[in-house]
């Protein structure tokens, strides 16, 4: 009996309908639309990304982590918007009849994503087509009316901070195509584990959802880089910034990687795929932000503070600017 699926029904009832039984809405899967009820007071958040293989996913990638990651980058915009997920809708598609073995390994990395997330599947549609594996993810979550955060509403005098550790995504990435780097970085097994890890089961800050909500002024996920979403930020808002990369929070992976070659650091400011939150807070409510933050769990640096300029710099370990040859992930012009 071949492994490979047999029916697009197969596929739904096997494997995406029991992702879809903590969702009322979803109706078991059954019918062509979904149902989203929104509490009273609240408003709708939607995000919607993409994930294909060779581009954000290696095709041999467990296909646990492939689910994983196509569900996390999706929550994670939810998160920087202190958003509290809801329901997902996925296209699926296959450039071949997936294997069974595959499906459930897919199945399994989305519920436990689910699990941790809070969300259930809500609908969505499977094909076949040329090309690679694509998976489009639309994440919804809500928020209390009139208060999604924006990107431009930083003012000048807001202090930023990031959330978490950066850079342990592109170094993982990194590791990912040369594992060879591990010994020219001089990391321990451990560690070369952990940025490969970080690379490939990313995990959003929902819980800094209320401290976001309470304090900030804007608020964004870093997925492109530091570099370019800061830019992001600062260009929607129209202020500027100026930050030291001494003051960025790095993984203990991380560090080692930046003391056997300082040029990493251009990875860290621009390799993307951290996943982690940029987040604008007035001075005045920064040490609450803080405190509130570290309440919840989630460590959050401040990196610097907004000005009225145009400029978005980096200075150097020494303190001089420093040149960013990328300035982020760009997928019709790359790094």
């Amino acid at each position: 009996m071949s492994d490979r699926v047999q029916s697009e029904a197969d596929i739904i009832d096997r494997y995406l309908r029991p992702l879809a039984a903590g969702f009322p809405g979803a109706f078991s899967l059954t019918d062509d639309c979904a149902a989203i009820s929104v509490p009273a007071g609240d408003e709708l958040v939607l995000s919607v990304d993409a994930v294909a293989a060779g581009v954000h996913f290696f095709a041999d990638d467990d296909p646990a982590d492939i689910a994983w990651k196509a569900l996390a980058v999706n929550v994670s915009d939810l998160a920087a918007k202190g958003a509290t997920p809801l329901a997902y809708l996925m296209s699926l598609a296959f450039p071949d009849a997936p294997r069974h073995s595959w499906l459930e390994g897919f199945r399994r990395g989305l519920q436990d994503a689910q699990d941790q997330f809070g969300i259930s599947l809500a609908g969505g549609d499977t094909d076949r087509r040329p090309g690679p594996l694509s998976i489009t993810i639309t994440a919804m979550g809500t928020t209390t009316a009139g208060r999604n955060l924006l990107r431009s509403d930083a003012h000048a005098g807001d202090v930023l901070f990031v959330s978490g550790t950066l850079g342990e995504g592109a170094l993982g990435l990194k590791l990912r195509q040369a594992p060879a780097l591990a010994g020219t970085w001089g990391l321990s097994q451990d560690r070369a584990a952990s940025l490969v890890a970080a690379y490939l089961r990313p995990q959003p800050r929902l819980a800094l959802g209320p401290a976001l909500r309470r304090f900030a002024s804007a608020s964004m996920d870093i997925s492109d880089g530091l570099a370019k979403d800061l830019q992001r930020l600062c260009r929607a808002s129209s202020v500027g910034t100026a930050v030291a990369v001494g003051a960025l929070p790095l993984s203990p992976a991380a560090a080692s990687v930046v003391r056997a070659d300082p040029t990493a650091w251009a990875t860290i400011l621009a390799g993307g795929d951290d996943y982690e939150i940029l987040a604008a807070v007035p001075s005045t409510l920064a040490p609450d932000f803080r405190a509130q933050a570290a309440g919840a769990g989630v460590k959050v640096t401040e990196i610097g503070s907004l000005d009225d300029g145009a400029d978005v710099l980096f200075a150097g370990p020494d303190g001089t600017r420093l040149p960013l040859i990328q300035t982020g992930w760009d997928h019709f012009g790359g790094p």
